[in-house]
C-alpha cells in the first residue's frame, strides 16, 4: 500500500466524492497506520440505538463514518474526539459528533441539515461568556471533515515516529521544499512525500509523522528549530 498510494492524487478526489473519500479514508489508514478491518466501526445496532434516543436519523456520511471507522481511536481520537454513538447529543439547533481535547470547541451539523447525505459541518468555541457563543460554518460536507480528522489524528499519533516544532516563518517555510496537498482544514496546510506527513497550522507550528525514525532525523535535520521529541 505505501509503494502506491499516491496521497496528493488520491486527495484530490476525495474532496469531492464521498465514496473516494471513504476510499481515500480506508487506504490511508492502510498506508499510515493499520488498515482497516471488520469491528472498527461501531455497529448498526449501536447506531440506532443512537438515533432513538436522539428522536433523529444521522445524516448517511456520519453514519457510514461511525460504520467505518468509530471505534479506530487511532484515527479519530488522539488529540480531539470522535464521540461514540451513545455521546452524540444536540446543543443549539446542532448534533455534536466531535469535541475538542479539553473542550474548547464542538463540531457538529445543524439539525436542519441533517436530511442531507453528506452536510456541510459547524464549529462552537467554548467561551467564557457562554452567551457570544454561536455555530460558525466549518467544512463543507462531513466527509472533508472526516478526512481531516483522519489526517490530523495520524500526525498525532503518539505511538509513532511524530514530532511538533513551533516554528517561525522562516523554519516553517522550509517545508515547502515538500509537495504541498489539497486544501483540507481550517488555516492548515499538508505537504508529503514518500516517507513525512506534514501538517502546518496557522502558518508555524508543525505536526510531523514519518515512516521512519531516519526520515523523521532527516526532517530535523532540514527544519531548524526546537524540536519537541528531537
Amino acid at each position: 500500500m505505501t509503494e502506491t498510494f499516491d496521497l496528493h492524487a488520491r486527495l484530490s478526489g476525495a474532496l469531492h466524492s464521498r465514496a473516494e473519500a471513504w476510499r481515500f479514508v480506508a487506504d490511508f489508514a492502510a498506508s499510515w497506520q493499520q488498515p482497516l478491518q471488520a469491528g472498527d466501526g461501531w455497529s448498526v445496532a449501536e447506531v440506532e440505538a443512537a438515533e432513538r434516543r436522539l428522536g433523529l436519523v444521522l445524516p448517511v456520511a456520519l453514519r457510514e463514518a461511525q460504520l467505518l471507522l468509530g471505534r479506530r481511536t487511532d484515527l479519530t481520537s488522539n488529540h480531539d474526539t470522535l464521540l461514540k454513538p451513545d455521546e452524540l447529543h444536540v446543543v443549539d439547533g446542532a448534533l455534536v459528533y466531535r469535541v475538542e481535547n479539553q473542550g474548547a470547541a464542538s463540531w457538529g451539523i445543524l439539525l436542519a441539515d441533517l436530511d442531507g447525505d453528506d452536510p456541510g459541518t459547524v464549529m462552537r468555541p467554548d467561551l467564557a461568556d457562554e452567551s457570544q457563543e454561536r455555530w460558525e460554518a466549518w467544512e463543507s460536507s462531513l466527509t472533508v471533515a472526516c478526512i481531516e480528522m483522519v489526517m490530523s489524528e495520524t500526525v498525532l499519533f503518539g505511538g509513532g515516529f511524530t514530532d511538533f516544532l513551533d516554528a517561525g516563518a522562516e523554519e516553517a517555510g522550509v517545508v515547502g521544499r515538500f509537495r504541498e496537498l489539497p486544501v483540507v482544514g481550517r488555516d492548515v496546510r499538508w505537504f508529503a512525500d514518500a516517507d513525512v506527513l506534514i501538517r502546518e497550522v496557522d502558518g508555524s507550528c508543525l505536526n510531523v509523522r514519518a515512516r521512519t525514525e531516519k526520515a523523521l532525523d532527516q526532517l530535523r535535520d532540514s527544519v531548524p528549530g526546537d524540536w519537541l521529541e528531537g
